[in-house]
């Protein structure tokens, strides 16, 4: 007898949730290809791809900048890269930067710079100048004066001499007027305080004008004034020796006119010339020359000295310590003799 194999019959419910499952797993397929193909959409806003870009990329590239409210729009992967996050510590928010194809940060993502915080300064405009290191600032305008100076006032003591007829190392010559002083070494300063007037104040109150015409060598201290017997008799006693002073350069409103004058043995090949009776003193004495004018040493004797003869018996040019120039002309060659030059320096 044959026996005949039948295969196992199949279950009627397997077969029913299987033709289901196929159907939904051949749906999801069919929406990815869809998806996938190049212009398809897919449901717009601000993920919607690019053409030749993947929606991701998209995404990022598009998003809104955080630095500032709207910003130019964003271009293809070609021309920018997505945006990286710079490290940022904790609390603050992060730095995003688009690189161009230049490399550079583009406005739209570059965060702004914070603004910048100076230090309020004093404006200067219009403001004093600060004093200078001296307890008495000096005039602008007596930019050629040396050690003594207008509107300065030094402190030093007195002393007396015995001045004789007045004259000096200055070498004015006999004077009538005995109100003269010796200035001391270093003030004298080679002849530069001769003819210089000075207010001499003591430490009683009384005061005092002389005029330096000589030199009080050393040790005669800085400040310190050697006066005639006649003018120290004004302020104290002679016995009384060394007076504590103080002292200041004047501008007098005497004498009306000042000389000049030849050094006797003066020739046309060598000359010394002196200026007399000035009000201020004397800063620079100049004669003509070929080329213009030539500004002559001066000499502890007070005379400014031309070794070659230049400018002798020629017009003359003197200058005070406040700048001022008076031009004197046709002063002769005559040696020893006090000529009126009819000019005076201002009174300051």
């Amino acid at each position: 007898m044959r026996a005949t194999k039948h295969a196992a019959p199949q279950s009627r419910r397997g077969l029913v949730m299987g033709v289901p499952l196929v159907l939904v797993a051949a749906g999801v397929l069919a929406f990815l290809a869809f998806a996938l193909l190049p212009g398809s959409g897919g449901g717009g806003g601000s993920g919607e791809a690019v053409a030749g870009r993947p929606a991701a990329a998209s995404v990022a590239a598009t998003a809104p900048s955080t630095g500032q409210a709207t910003g130019p729009a964003v271009g293809t992967a070609a021309e920018t890269a997505a945006p990286t996050a710079s490290a940022a510590p904790p609390g603050t928010t992060p730095t995003v930067a688009t690189a161009s194809a230049a490399g550079t940060p583009s406005p739209a993502t570059a965060a702004p710079a914070p603004p910048a915080t100076t230090t309020p300064r004093p404006s200067t405009a219009g403001a004093t100048p600060s004093p200078s290191a001296t307890a008495h600032p000096v005039p602008a305008t007596a930019s050629l004066a040396g050690r003594i100076k207008p509107g300065a006032s030094y402190p030093g003591v007195a002393t007396s001499y015995d001045a004789a007829d007045g004259n000096g190392a200055c070498s004015f010559g006999p004077s009538g007027d005995l109100m003269v002083a010796a200035m001391n070494h270093t003030d004298y300063e080679s002849a530069k305080a001769c003819g210089a007037s000075v207010l001499v104040r003591a430490a009683n109150g009384a005061t005092l004008t002389v005029r330096i015409v000589n030199e009080c060598p050393l040790p005669c201290a800085p400040g310190q004034l050697d006066l005639s017997h006649e003018a120290f008799a004004e302020l104290a006693e002679l016995s009384v020796g060394r007076l504590p002073i103080t002292w200041t350069l004047l501008s007098p409103g005497a004498p009306e006119t000042m000389s000049v004058r030849y050094k006797t043995g003066s020739t046309q090949w060598w000359c010394g010339i002196q200026a007399i009776g000035h009000r201020n003193p004397v800063a620079t004495l100049e004669v003509r020359a070929p080329g213009g004018w030539r500004q002559l040493p001066r000499s502890d004797y007070n005379y400014f000295l031309s070794a070659d003869g230049t400018g002798c018996g020629g017009p003359i040019r003197v200058t005070d310590i406040y700048g001022e120039q008076l031009t004197v002309d046709g002063i002769a060659l005559q040696p020893g003799i006090a000529q009126p030059a009819r000019v005076q320096f201002a009174r300051h």
